[in-house]
């Protein structure tokens, strides 16, 4: 055989191995599904009311099989103490001030909230192929710009404002009377009908239409928020806890029970190791008179909504995929809710938005108990005017500015308008440390000051 016959026969056999290699990669491409998400999203939900974090007057199942088949993490913060920021910046991967969003927006009709030009972690994934959407509760914005339709999501159900009546779908906090609820930014009326019902009716009807592609459902359940309206099957269970225990625990039970139910469909169609399941409150307990001045708890942990003392802020959050992710572990890392973008563009292989995150991938920490957390430091600033709350963490050393304690665990002095504590030591926050440390105030407070500078841009 000759020299140019050798070399056409090597050709031939380059361009076979190539194509066959092709074909393999397309073959385990196409075994390789991409992930579905699925971020749950509570509302109100102190920092340890779950069973499996400490609560054992609280019966929650569905929460504990979730940490049993996942990771569970217990220094993890909300970006805000308050509702609105807090969503924000977990669905856009940046502080509430860069956001746009540094306060709770309007519950009225018309009224703009998060600035249309945010990308969203829905746009992230529906630039990816995902099919995307929206149940529950939103707080971003009541104009079509800033609806859950425009920022990202296919199919949106549920209430553009604060809260609402679970059975009359009325928003709950004052006059007029408004009706709030929304169906693809028609408004829609299911007089009588409970709301938690309606989120896991849509939830299933929402995977059971995209079962045979990746996709991501954002079911943000508007759960423990007020009204306490638990179902009387767990209004009689705590029936013999003294008030506001009862009415709460009521309403975190009937929650639990219908993350059960939106879950068992991925059990029913096969999809559970097909699917990331992320958990998260949106910030601390409620102490406002329309929760019964109470009822949730934040266990060791000093303040609630609205507060920057950790019972406020530190959260209760899991993360499961099982065969892929740990199963029935403990993080200790101190990880944010604007992790979640990055961790899931990570996780599920797909490109983040071209623009400043302030959340930072927690894929190695979820994977390893060993590995650092990606924040040395962290701020939050709640609200505006002239003496805002605000804090920052650095290590272990969280100063907080112009503190409020919603908890009542003890009065804020005159004294204590820089509040100043080593988490290491003193995880309650009880005892300000910043008259005896006034250098590390110093640092502390040049480091938010720059912050602020930098937070909005």
């Amino acid at each position: 055989m000759d020299c140019l016959a050798c070399r056409r026969i090597g050709r031939c056999f380059a361009v076979l191995t190539l194509v066959v290699g092709c074909l393999g990669m397309l073959a385990k491409s196409a075994d390789a599904r991409q992930p579905n998400v699925i971020l749950i999203y509570t509302d109100d939900q102190g920092s340890v009311d779950v069973n499996c974090y400490g609560a054992k007057d609280l019966i929650t199942p569905s929460l504990d099989d979730l940490a049993t088949r996942g990771v569970r993490f217990t220094q993890f913060y909300a970006a805000a103490p308050v509702c609105s920021p807090s969503r924000a910046a977990m669905l856009t991967g940046r502080v509430p001030q860069r956001a746009g969003v540094p306060g709770n927006v309007s519950s009225t009709h018309g009224k703009a909230g998060m600035p249309a030009e945010q990308v969203t972690i829905a746009e992230m994934m529906k630039k990816a192929g995902y099919a995307t959407g929206h149940v529950g509760k939103w707080h971003l914005g009541y104009t079509p710009e800033t609806m859950p339709n425009s920022q990202g999501f296919d199919s949106s159900f549920g209430h553009m404002g604060g809260c609402i009546d679970n059975w009359s779908h009325f928003f709950y906090w004052q006059g007029p009377n408004r009706h709030d609820l929304w169906q693809n930014g028609e408004h829609i009326w299911r007089d009588g009908e409970f709301f938690p019902d309606l989120m896991v009716q849509e939830g299933h009807a929402f995977i059971e239409r995209n079962k045979e592609q990746p996709f991501f459902l954002y079911w943000a359940i508007n759960l423990p928020h007020y009204p306490l309206q638990g179902t009387d099957k767990w209004r009689k269970k705590y029936e013999h806890l003294p008030v506001p225990r009862r009415m709460y625990n009521a309403f975190v039970s009937t929650m639990d029970e219908s993350i059960g139910k939106l879950l068992a469909k991925l059990d029913e169609l096969k999809l559970r190791e097909d699917t990331i399941v992320i958990f998260q409150s949106d910030h601390g307990h409620s102490h406002e008179e329309r929760t019964f001045s109470g009822g949730g708890s934040a266990g060791p942990y000093r303040g609630a909504k609205f507060s920057l003392f950790e019972g406020g802020i530190r959260v209760p959050a899991m993360i499961s995929w099982p065969g892929k992710l740990p199963a029935g572990e403990v993080r200790s890392q101190m990880a944010t809710a604007c992790d979640w973008m990055p961790t899931i563009a990570d996780l599920a292989g797909v490109e983040r938005p071209a623009r400043k995150l302030d959340g930072r991938s927690i894929a190695k920490m979820i994977q390893s108990s060993e590995a650092d957390s990606p924040h040395k430091q962290f701020h939050w600033q709640s609200g505006g005017g002239r003496n805002p709350q605000w804090a920052v963490r650095d290590g272990d050393w969280k100063l907080i500015g112009n503190p409020r304690d919603t908890s009542n665990k003890a009065p804020v002095g005159k004294g204590d308008a820089r509040f100043l504590v080593n988490l290491a030591d003193d995880v309650s926050e009880m005892e300000n440390l910043a008259g005896d440390n006034p250098e590390i105030v110093s640092r502390l407070e040049k480091l938010h000051d720059a912050w602020v500078k930098n937070a909005s841009k």
